[in-house]
């Protein structure tokens, strides 16, 4: 009887057991087969959109612009001479004096705890000190900050002989090229252009004004076009046409022939050759030695 009764109660427990593991759960019934599929079969997902797009219609990732080829930008990097660059550049582009704590934080430069770095931005040529505010500025080439004086500088520039580059004003005064167009439809300053774009490259001072006191107005079209219309004949035809007008070419001027130079090529000195004597007196050859200088008594 008590075994009856224990294996009773160990069905009974089997009965009761969840069965939740595929590999530990025996096969149902068939009647409860097709009750126990529609409850534990998942529904299928509706059909939309998304799952029916195939793999050409993803999305495309966004292009960049990041050129892989080229280093990174890694700011103003360890090096005391590239740190020291990019402070006095800076300084350079403000045309104001900075405080030193400015510039550092600006550049991202230890100016202020870099001992070396320091020494280097003040011993710098163009870098000036204010001991009395304790500010930095950059010397620029001119000191201008108005067309009155940009005109001056011109002015002395050209009594010297020569113009200006335009770019070295620009970085004395950024509004100088503004000034400099403005001047030369004034008639007070001439003008050249790069031959690609136009722009500004050297200013000379006008001293002759388009006036009628001055006489320096602009020339006629029509003697333009004939001074432009000109050619000059090629090698083989000049020398015929200064015929034809009675002139004569100029003679090319001939060189003067060097004398030689009878300077010996630099080096160790040889011992001067000792040279035989020639005896003429043969009839004296064996009383006396010719060869020999005798001084006089």
């Amino acid at each position: 009887m008590s075994l009856t009764k224990d294996a009773d109660s160990f069905k009974r427990a089997l009965h009761r057991q969840d069965y939740t593991s595929w590999h530990s759960q025996p096969a149902p019934l068939n009647s409860s087969s097709s009750a126990s599929a529609s409850v534990s079969t998942p529904a299928p997902a509706p059909i939309t959109a998304e799952s029916t797009s195939t793999p050409s219609t993803k999305k495309k990732r966004p292009k960049t612009n990041i050129v892989y080829s080229q280093p990174a930008d890694t700011g103003t990097g360890t090096n005391v001479n590239t740190q020291l660059v990019y402070a006095i550049d800076h300084l350079k582009s403000t045309h104001n004096p900075m405080r030193l704590q400015d510039i550092a934080i600006v550049t991202n430069t230890p100016l202020e705890t870099d001992v070396v770095l320091l020494e280097k931005f003040k011993s710098h040529d163009k870098i000036i000190w204010d001991p009395k505010t304790d500010l930095y500025s950059y010397r620029h080439e001119f000191s201008f900050r108005n067309k009155v004086a940009l005109l001056t500088e011109i002015q002395r520039q050209t009594r010297k002989g020569g113009g200006i580059p335009v770019r070295a004003l620009k970085e004395s005064w950024k509004e100088a090229p503004q000034a400099i167009e403005e001047l030369e439809k004034e008639g007070e300053v001439l003008v050249t252009r790069t031959v690609k774009d136009g722009q500004l490259r050297m200013v000379f001072w006008n001293e002759i004004k388009p006036d009628d006191e001055s006489g320096g107005k602009h020339v006629e079209k029509e003697f333009f076009d004939l001074w432009h219309s000109l050619k000059v004949p090629n090698d083989v035809d000049l020398l015929k046409a200064l015929h034809a007008e009675g002139l004569q070419a100029t003679a090319e001027e001939t060189p003067i022939p060097k004398a030689p130079s009878n300077m010996k090529k630099k080096g160790k000195r040889s011992a001067p050759r000792q040279r035989q004597a020639k005896i003429t007196n043969t009839h004296l050859k064996g009383e006396i030695d010719l060869s020999k200088d005798y001084e006089r008594k």
